[in-house]
């Protein structure tokens, strides 16, 4: 008879509400030391909230906690801290003005009157280079991709020495090589006899590096499953409680005129640094061009150039032919452009303004969301529910903050909003992020679906597998140039890989 490891974790019958909505319903969870436990579920389900609870940020209204067999109260995230707890939360609890060793070292009780910084950075950089994350510790938060400040808050963690590591869509920012180091590194942890709880909605990824995997659904536990004993269909249908199709159909390529073009343009980064290199693409109608890459390759650069957020040193922006370099963001939206951006709260979205306030930002001033100079707020509640049961946004309400909602329904709230203008180029960074499998396939649809109707996509993504499931065409970027570009029908991961680390392959 195999001896099962002792408990790291216990949470037994834990409850949480806010105001009408219940988040976690009497929820039990036990995750083993030494064991990477994956927790699944929509959008919505209640695990981050579950995890927020073990990690010190919510207190519960009802349950117990155990760690190491022990009762707990944890009431702080510095308590979680002391006991060895330590979550990388989905959005980034970073100082934008701080360096990422300042971050690092931020609420740490040592050293108490003098920091040195110069020791920090040297151990960040050891920190750095064994997991795979590459970050410079004098860079500050505001200088760094998103991709970069996930990094800081993953060695934060570490830093800090954590034994029950909570990782909240950590691999979204990696290649599949750094994710695979990534997994080994998880391993070896476990290994050591530390406990990892992983959130992810990648089924692959939960296959490959899952001992146990525990799905919710609307708050409550629906399954615990060993890996060895369930499979991605199965999952998937206890996620969202129909049958998922993961191969979408994606209909016969009849690209149009060109829409985008790209000639070799030159940027620089917030550092001043160099982050685009003689950079020259195409899209046209009726096509979706992937963009791979590593986060702070130049991808979040490319985007901003195209839509105006960020200044061209030199080269040229068409669209539709007509020369948009260096317009406003106004100007290009003007020619019917739309824009997901990466930073969905920082730049997407206004967090403090509700729901109906975002969804009709791209549209206000003008017929029909308004008449004149009035807002028709008859017709902007219309317009907005509407949107909201296509896109199956979850909120209690349309007045609500933005900032309330959960990761995966900001994103839809986004793409709703982009979408509903009638686009003629949408510029989509990562529009599938910290979304669940259903949410995920859904998105994927709509995005297929206007490419279909002829919109041309500049789809940006660390996620292989999404660009060669949407994309017609695949550029791959590495420090800010383009490495080559190949037919996803035909493309081979690895020599994709090979681009990204820098490798350059004739373009097609």
């Amino acid at each position: 008879m195999t001896t099962q490891p002792p408990l790291a974790v216990r949470m037994k019958g834990i409850t949480k509400r806010f105001a009408n909505v219940v988040a976690n319903d009497r929820v039990d969870l036990e995750v083993r030391a030494g064991e990477v436990h994956a927790l699944l579920g929509e959008n919505g389900a209640g695990k981050s909230t579950l995890m927020s609870i073990l990690s010190g940020l919510y207190r519960p209204d009802a349950g117990e906690i155990a760690i190491h067999g022990k009762a707990v109260d944890i009431r702080s995230p510095r308590q979680a801290i002391e006991l060895g707890i330590g979550m990388v939360h989905q959005h980034f609890k970073l100082v934008d003005m701080h360096t990422v060793a300042e971050n690092v070292t931020l609420g740490l009780s040592q050293p108490r009157f003098l920091l040195n910084l110069p020791q920090t950075e040297r151990a960040i950089e050891r920190l750095s280079s064994r997991y795979g994350l590459q970050v410079h510790p004098r860079a500050r938060i505001w200088q760094l991709s998103v991709g970069e400040q996930q990094r800081v808050e993953i060695l934060k963690m570490l830093y800090r020495g954590v034994d029950i590591l909570i990782l909240d869509e950590p691999t979204a920012v990696l290649t599949p090589q750094e994710a695979i180091e990534l997994f080994e590194t998880l391993r070896h942890m476990a290994s050591e006899g530390r406990s990892v709880i992983f959130i992810s909605h990648k089924l692959d990824e939960v296959m490959s590096i899952a001992d146990r995997i525990t799905v919710l659904r609307g708050g409550k536990v629906v399954a615990t499953r060993d890996k060895a004993g369930t499979d991605k269909p199965e999952l998937a249908r206890l996620m969202v409680g129909r049958e998922v199709l993961f191969a979408l159909d994606k209909g016969t390529f009849n690209p149009g005129e060109a829409v985008l073009e790209v000639h070799d343009v030159n940027a620089l980064s917030d550092r001043g640094v160099p982050a685009l290199e003689d950079v020259s693409l195409r899209i046209r109608a009726g096509e979706i061009l992937g963009i791979a890459g590593v986060a702070g390759n130049g991808q979040r650069e490319l985007a901003e150039v195209i839509t105006g957020l960020r200044k061209a040193k030199s080269g040229r922006v068409l669209i539709h032919g007509k020369d948009m370099t260096n317009h406003s963001p106004r100007q290009v939206i003007d020619e019917r452009v739309s824009h997901v951006p990466e930073d969905r709260l920082g730049v997407g979205l206004i967090p403090n303004l509700p729901v109906t306030d975002n969804t009709i930002l791209k549209g206000y001033d003008r017929t029909p969301l308004s008449r004149g100079p009035f807002l028709d707020e008859t017709f902007i509640r219309s317009f907005v529910q509407k949107l909201i049961k296509a896109f199956d946004i979850a909120t209690p309400s349309p007045d609500i903050p933005i900032k309330l909602l959960s990761g995966g329904n900001l994103q839809k709230t986004l793409l709703a909003r982009e979408i509903s203008v009638s686009p003629k180029l949408m510029v989509a960074v990562h529009p599938t992020r910290g979304l669940d499998v259903g949410a995920t396939e859904s998105v994927q649809r709509i995005l297929l679906k206007q490419r279909d109707e002829g919109l041309a996509i500049l789809l940006i993504s660390e996620d292989l597998d999404e660009l060669l499931a949407l994309s017609d065409r695949i550029a791959v970027m590495n420090c800010g140039k383009i490495m080559g570009v190949v037919d996803a029908a035909d493309a081979d991961i690895s020599e994709i890989g090979l681009m990204m680390a820098g490798e350059r392959q004739c373009a097609v």
